[in-house]
């Protein structure tokens, strides 16, 4: 693993705890020598984990599309600004750009943008772990949502087991390290009743 994309909120959200963890990701990717692939952006989250991993002396790469540049809103001091298009573009990017990929707290982009990889990941169009830095249980609702898919006959147990999870970026950085992907198929056999 050499680089890791992490999807995180463009707001700062409500707690400090949030942009403590985007701070502290950030640093340790930069220890472990692994570059940070992001969205791009000069605040919140995003901002936060990229000004932390340069501060740590990481590589920092974010990919924007061209109506976001336009509101001023890119980190001009990162290592490299790629701009893009459009949103999906940038997802195409970042996807082929990192080797895993974890989640911060954000918005509906960002449980989008990872939700979009993970189910990537579940279809066997790539095989690359996929995490949630579930910071003062943000994710809890979302793992549940998970396994009650699975309960309901949605989700198989194995897709669900893609969903690595924890509130320690070294704990989760370990996980996905050690995450094996295998192929499988996606559909659910189900009974009629």
């Amino acid at each position: 693993m050499n680089s890791v994309c992490v999807f995180c909120g463009s707001s700062l959200g409500r707690r400090p705890e949030y942009a403590n963890a985007a701070r502290a990701l950030g640093g340790v990717l930069a220890e472990r020598n692994l570059g940070l692939i992001y969205g791009g952006a000069n605040r919140g989250l995003m901002g936060e984990v990229a000004d932390a991993c340069l501060a740590a002396g990481g590589r920092v790469v974010g990919v924007m599309p061209r109506f976001l540049v336009d509101h001023e809103i890119a980190h001009l001091g990162i290592t490299e600004l790629h701009v893009v298009e459009s949103m999906h573009q940038r997802k195409a990017m970042m996807a082929s750009l990192a080797d895993a990929f974890i989640a911060l707290p954000g918005g509906f982009g960002t449980l989008e943008e990872y939700l979009e990889i993970l189910t990537w990941t579940q279809l066997d169009l790539q095989r690359k772990a996929c995490g949630l830095l579930n910071v003062l249980g943000y994710f809890d609702p979302l793992l549940a949502q998970a396994d009650r898919a699975v309960q309901e006959g949605f989700a198989k147990p194995e897709h669900r087991r893609l969903l690595c999870s924890s509130d320690e970026p070294e704990h989760l950085l370990e996980m996905l390290a050690h995450t094996k992907i295998t192929p499988g198929p996606k559909w659910v056999e189900s009974s009629r009743t």
